[in-house]
């Protein structure tokens, strides 16, 4: 099948979702989800949505704010964009009717998150990503010129390559003409053509062993984009969530959110001693990679696997409205919040890097835009600060949109792109083969590229990464194609991007720590 549309977005969060709604006022859009609509990373988002909103919180604090978690890192146009029109972008999503919380009279009841100078933290209870992709879908379902397309994947994206053209990072011109998609319920590999394509794939979690992430996070917009020969950048800078629930074999791990420490929880060794203290004068406020770095350090030094989060200290019933998601996943454990300690330990959590993007949300790849986890805007720099992505996502949707519809009558559908071609290929004799090969790439990527990092540990990842990376790539190319063996590439892609980029870096800077060269440079 052929599908011509003006419009295709790959990935159901709320970049995509934003960006489909907003597109959709000027064409057809077709908007593809490798599983079901919510089963996204926006959905697992607990915290909240950052934004300024009332006095004495000023745009100048947020940006200040942000540009010292980046860690010298970040790009100032960047920061200046998403915190300036944040409010903007909250007011659309008020009038697309996603509920935040309030006070008695009536006002946004903020949070306070790690890394924060003010309570500038909107959020529905312990769920906000939940609550906001609900909503979300609610709209989209609604809306007539959108197609959506539940269980496709996105194989690659399509460019000159598939001309029979010689593309490198370095060809000029290089453009996006749409994906092979793969119907996962026929098997069959389908061609959508499109004026605009919008990726907004999402995370890259499963790359590691424990994440918080959902399964479908496994990089797949930065993989195809990588192969496509398009600009990536800064994937070095993995964050881990320093609070994840300690369940040992669950995935993905329970994200305990950082507001529960902005509301007064605090951070505890097994033997009960507060620590984070010794490491910053922010303590349990400190921002993420401060803190993930200190409860690992903890954790070595001590031979433990967990430390504890308490919060017993404030008032239970208050605790319990706060966070009844927390409260009631903790209980089905027997563990009574508002008594006990809470085990925790970091977990991958996010990427502050990815497909290279401008201000208005453009890859190096022309009529290819991104947007959310899988872009790299120079937001983040090297550490995001806590609830900065939603809002990014949604400010960058949106120049998108506003982009795209200035060329979108100039861009004509490339009708020389071939059907994708299986010839040859036949069903993989062994899924194990793809089963343990991507349980290899988890392993090695926790073992060797975790939180601390060196050289010996990075080069050791790469050299097993690189038998990984041929035997996939064989039996890719003997293998009829399936949503299994297209992620293991991905994860791969990703895997060697990561571990590429550190070992490029001579320097420990926000989520990059590596022993070999411990200092920052200027």
């Amino acid at each position: 099948m052929i599908r011509k549309i003006d419009f295709l977005v790959i990935g159901s969060g709320i970049a995509g979702i934003s960006f489909a709604l907003k597109a959709s006022r000027y064409g057809k859009v077709a908007l593809i989800s490798k599983s079901q609509l919510d089963d996204t990373n926006t959905a697992y988002a607990q915290g909240g949505i950052a934004s300024v909103t009332y006095e004495p919180d000023t745009f100048d604090k947020h940006i200040k704010d942000t540009l010292i978690a980046g860690d010298g890192h970040c790009d100032i146009a960047a920061v200046e964009k998403v915190i300036r029109e944040a409010p903007e972008q909250i007011d659309e999503l008020l009038k697309w009717g996603i509920d935040f919380d309030r006070d008695d009279q009536g006002k946004f009841d903020l949070h306070k998150e790690g890394g924060h100078s003010e309570f500038r933290i909107l959020h529905h209870k312990d769920n906000t990503g939940y609550e906001i992709q609900q909503s979300l879908i609610r709209k989209l379902r609604s809306d007539p010129n959108i197609e959506i397309y539940e269980n496709h994947f996105a194989v690659e994206i399509l460019t000159q390559h598939h001309l029979g053209e010689i593309v490198t990072q370095h060809t000029p011109g290089v453009e996006c003409y749409g994906a092979y998609v793969l119907d996962q319920q026929t098997n069959h590999i389908h061609t959508f053509l499109a004026r605009i394509t919008m990726l907004s794939t999402g995370g890259i979690g499963n790359v590691y062993a424990t994440t918080t992430n959902p399964s479908i996070a496994t990089g797949d917009g930065i993989a195809m984009v990588h192969r496509a020969r398009g600009v990536i950048r800064d994937m070095e800078f993995v964050q881990f969530h320093p609070t994840a629930l300690f369940q040992p074999g669950v995935r993905p791990n329970f994200l305990i959110t950082e507001a529960i420490r902005g509301y007064g929880a605090v951070l505890r060794c097994q033997d009960g001693r507060e620590f984070m203290q010794k490491y910053d004068e922010r303590g349990s406020l400190a921002p993420r990679d401060i803190v993930a770095r200190a409860i690992d350090n903890e954790m070595k030094t001590r031979g433990h696997d967990y430390v504890f989060l308490d919060v017993t200290h404030k008032d239970p019933d208050e605790t319990r409205e706060h966070f009844p998601n927390i409260y009631k996943k903790c209980l089905e454990l027997g563990i009574d919040i508002t008594k006990d300690y809470i085990p925790v330990c970091p977990t991958q959590h996010y990427l502050c890097g990815g497909v290279v993007v401008d201000l208005n949300a453009r890859t190096s790849i022309k009529q290819l835009y991104a947007a959310g986890e899988c872009s790299c805007t120079g937001l983040h720099g090297a550490n995001r600060l806590a609830s900065n992505s939603l809002i990014e996502a949604i400010v960058y949707a949106d120049a998108a949109v506003k982009d795209a519809v200035k060329i979108l009558e100039t861009i004509r559908f490339n009708e020389h792109i071939p059907q994708w071609d299986d010839e040859g290929t036949s069903l993989p004799e062994e899924m194990v083969l793809i089963t343990q090969s991507f349980r290899e790439v988890e392993q090695i990527m926790n073992s060797y590229v975790g939180i601390v990092r060196s050289n010996l540990r990075l080069k050791r990842a790469m050299s097993r990464l690189e038998i990984l990376f041929r035997e996939t790539e064989d039996l890719f190319d003997r293998s009829v194609v399936s949503r299994e063996i297209c992620e293991l590439r991905n994860v791969i892609s990703v895997a060697y991007l990561i571990i590429k980029h550190a070992l490029r870096r001579k320097e420990s800077r926000g989520l990059h720590y590596t022993v070999d060269y411990p200092k920052r440079m200027s």
